[in-house]
């Protein structure tokens, strides 16, 4: 078969963390559905995590056009990858360029019956990606797998800088930001992400992320996982640097519409996790009375201090309501814990702890009422998809900025940032579970009804949808 006539090839290299990793593979699946071909680039350590505790092999099998690649991310092979060595790995991905360069040039990617590559998708993270793309001349699309709120006050770093809001101090971290279009009013400098509290502007965090608005519009567009009626106003305001923005999510609904349209699609359930999911939660979430559980989860990352884990512990035993929690191995910092008999026996009654959990499966269970999280992104639009109120508490990067979002715009639930006390989290359970019910319940069921209408043909994510995929076989 002539080579010209097969179909375009995209490459996607997300940033190699449980959520972007997460979200980048459901657009893949998106692409594979439209008659792209698809080779998946990961690190190893990725490749390996996903091939021992996901189905994508078996997901994957019904596209013929799909192919997962992986490069080393550099690091030694017993490399923890926690979030304390986030610094080392983002460093050493920069290694991977040269690697890249050779993948893309090789020929390995391509076949008879497969195109080399016509277009990267790739972590707008990672600048570099866009340099080997422009050395090889291959179109390169950036996709952002934050929130587009978070994104923009990346943009607005140098701006903040030159207003003299950063650096600071400790003292002013309720004073309200005035040089970030379309935050006036509400937001804070607490609502900042963490690394802007360091009071320091040579900051390695802060210099990582000073760049964004340079750097993203560098390539042919930007793909953002969001949908124009909740972020609708920062889009326009990010569309001012990057003019060509396709908002497509949410991601991993978009792809259930798509699939539920497919017959001849593959049934098999999505899961993309790097940790292995216990499902023995979804017997004990179907003996619970509907609405009443809350379901407690921090992410991948996220790590408590010993004081905060048993603070949240006795406030989500105090406050009555069932819960499901999710506590990793590496959840808790410093080793083992003395559990205190009122916990064990408050958990026993009315709680379930999970090292880890199917997040999408929990949260559309009819038997969860509310959501305490850390406000990473993915998170928060399954929450927003589902109609599940939230309690924000988060931990770093865009989760502070979500938190806001969440609490004062939204009004999707309520904001915990830089608390964790067991009588604040006892209030904010009940306020959310059972005092603001009905308050929280209106606003993320009208919100949900928006999330389900923009991925219905003429929705504003199917149509963007429609044009990146055009834009794509255009190339």
């Amino acid at each position: 078969m002539d080579k010209e006539t097969l179909p375009p090839h995209v490459l996607i290299f997300p940033l190699p963390l449980q959520g972007p990793v997460n979200s980048t593979v459901k657009l893949a699946e998106l692409l594979c559905l439209s008659g792209l071909h698809v080779t998946f680039l990961v690190t190893d350590h990725i490749r390996t995590q996903l091939l021992k505790y996901s189905n994508i092999q078996s997901r994957f099998n019904s596209y013929p056009g799909f192919h997962l690649e992986s490069i080393p991310d550099g690091l030694p092979e017993l490399h923890p990858r926690s979030v304390d060595g986030l610094m080392e790995l983002f460093e050493s991905l920069k290694t991977n360029r040269t690697l890249l360069k050779d993948l893309l040039t090789s020929g390995k990617l391509s076949s008879e019956s497969r195109r080399p590559v016509t277009c990267i998708i790739a972590d707008g993270f990672m600048g570099y990606t866009c340099d080997v793309a422009n050395e090889i001349g291959i179109p390169i699309i950036y996709i952002r797998t934050i929130s587009a709120c978070c994104l923009w006050v990346f943009f607005c770093l140098p701006k903040l800088i030159e207003s003299g809001e950063l650096p600071f101090a400790e003292h002013e971290l309720d004073t309200q930001i005035k040089s970030i279009p379309g935050m006036e009013g509400f937001f804070r400098h607490r609502d900042l992400p963490l690394f802007c509290r360091s009071g320091n502007l040579e900051d390695p965090n802060l210099m990582l992320y000073l760049h964004e608005g340079t750097e993203n519009p560098r390539a042919h567009g930007l793909i953002l996982n969001t949908f124009d009626e909740l972020e609708g106003p920062i889009v326009s305001q990010i569309r001012s640097f990057c003019p060509n923005l396709y908002t497509i999510g949410p991601l991993h609904s978009h792809l259930k519409f798509k699939l539920a349209g497919e017959s001849s699609s593959s049934s098999l359930p999505s899961s993309n996790s790097l940790w292995k999911e216990d499902k023995s939660c979804i017997p004990w979430l179907d003996s619970q009375p509907p609405k009443s559980v809350i379901y407690v989860s921090f992410g991948s990352l996220a790590v408590m201090k010993k004081e905060q884990y048993i603070e949240l512990w006795h406030g989500l035993v105090n406050s009555g309501c069932p819960f499901l929690w999710v506590v990793r191995s590496n959840s808790v910092l410093n080793g083992s814990i003395e559990i205190p008999p009122e916990l064990s026996k408050g958990t026993e009654e009315r709680g379930c702890i999970v090292e880890w959990a199917p997040q999408e499966e929990v949260l559309a269970h009819g038997a969860v009422g509310g959501f305490l999280t850390h406000s990473g992104w993915n998170a928060t639009l399954e929450s927003v998809v589902e109609g599940v109120p939230m309690i924000c508490w988060p931990y770093f990067l865009d989760q502070q900025v979500n938190s806001r979002f969440v609490g004062e715009v939204w009004k999707l639930g309520l904001d915990m940032k830089d608390t964790c006390d067991r009588v604040i989290v006892e209030k904010m359970v009940r306020e959310l579970m059972e005092d603001r019910r009905d308050e929280f319940r209106k606003s993320a069921d009208q919100m949900a009804t928006l999330a389900n209408q923009c991925l219905m043909k003429g929705g504003s994510s199917y149509c963007n949808l429609d044009r990146l995929v055009n834009d794509i076989k255009a190339m």
